[in-house]
């Protein structure tokens, strides 16, 4: 068997994150699209890095996919002491960074969960702090709801008294909202929709997504919330909402019908966090926590080069003007 046909069976039998799995992987990047390196020892893989293959400017780029939130090395999990656990993760992670076929570009987000990024640091690799928001144990609800900002639960009441919350809407309606969020911001979707649909046909065939939408008594849809899931964790993946409803309180009521779903499904919510600065003070309200997580990324001495020519040429414009 090759090193994705294993990969395929380890992560079903390990239940990899599912912006890990393979049918994940399909779904963003192309079946023939991505890669993954192994490390076997005679008792199995014990360690595992998938990568997203692209061309940019004719480079060769490992990129974080579309709509993934993280990939980063699998490392399988040891009993041994703390420090022999530290040797151990830079030995596989040096050799998987060693078994990456040659590339220009490497720029991946790494899950909150691995917190050790010094092997790649000693490759040469450079990191940059990011941020989402976790609700990291959902057996409580009544704990949660008491977190949340005092605006988060009046928004929630708000909506309750007029809106219904349905889950039996298609795709493409979600879309239509999902659009309509950009073009407010006078923005084009940043994705295809066609990646958006096979996202979602992937995920109905995994039993891994929910889309609740908000709805009046008139039929008309307010705001939609997509949500996926795998065994440990639920991730809001994607929403959208009508211009002219914004202050309805719909997303809030959605977010958190859809927190009580997740609560029966897995053990976290993660609101995928932003850098944005309103999307951060919104998600804030719901009293999740904040957590980092890494982006590491590497470019070649070429690529190096290519980029700081771009950067003259660019402030030599912007000198001109």
């Amino acid at each position: 068997m090759n090193a994705k046909t294993k990969y395929r069976d380890l992560a079903f039998e390990k239940n990899l994150s599912i912006f890990c799995q393979p049918w994940w992987l399909d779904a963003v990047c192309g079946e023939r699209n991505w890669d993954v390196v192994i490390l076997e020892e005679p008792d199995g893989i014990v360690a595992a890095l998938p990568y997203y293959v692209t061309k940019k400017y004719g480079l060769a780029c490992f990129l974080q996919p579309p709509l993934t939130q993280s990939l980063g090395p699998w490392i399988a999990s040891s009993q041994s002491k703390y420090a022999k656990q530290l040797s151990r993760q830079k030995k596989l992670m040096g050799l998987l960074i060693e078994n990456l076929p040659p590339y220009d570009y490497f720029c991946q987000n790494f899950h909150y969960s691995i917190t050790n990024w010094l092997p790649f640091y000693w490759k040469e690799f450079s990191q940059q702090s990011r941020y989402t928001y976790v609700l990291d144990d959902l057996s409580a609800l009544d704990r949660i709801w008491d977190g949340f900002q005092a605006k988060a639960r009046t928004d929630i009441r708000k909506a309750q008294k007029t809106l219904k919350v349905r889950s039996d809407f298609t795709i493409d309606i979600f879309l239509d909202l999902h659009k309509l969020t950009f073009t407010r911001q006078n923005l084009n979707l940043p994705y295809s929709q066609n990646l958006v649909r096979r996202i979602d046909a992937a995920c109905e065939k995994n039993n891994a997504r929910k889309i609740f939408y908000a709805v009046d008594n008139c039929g008309q849809i307010y705001a939609a919330v997509y949500i996926i899931w795998d065994k440990s964790s639920a991730y809001y993946l994607m929403s959208g909402s009508h211009p002219d409803f914004r202050r309805s309180g719909a997303t809030s009521l959605l977010l958190w019908e859809a927190i009580k779903f997740s609560s029966t499904v897995t053990e976290v919510f993660d609101f995928e966090g932003s850098m944005l600065e309103p999307i951060e003070r919104f998600v804030r309200g719901f009293g999740a926590k904040q957590v980092a997580y890494s982006r590491i990324s590497r470019m070649n001495k070429r690529t190096k080069l290519l980029y700081s020519i771009r950067e003259f040429v660019k402030a030599s414009k912007d000198i001109i003007q």
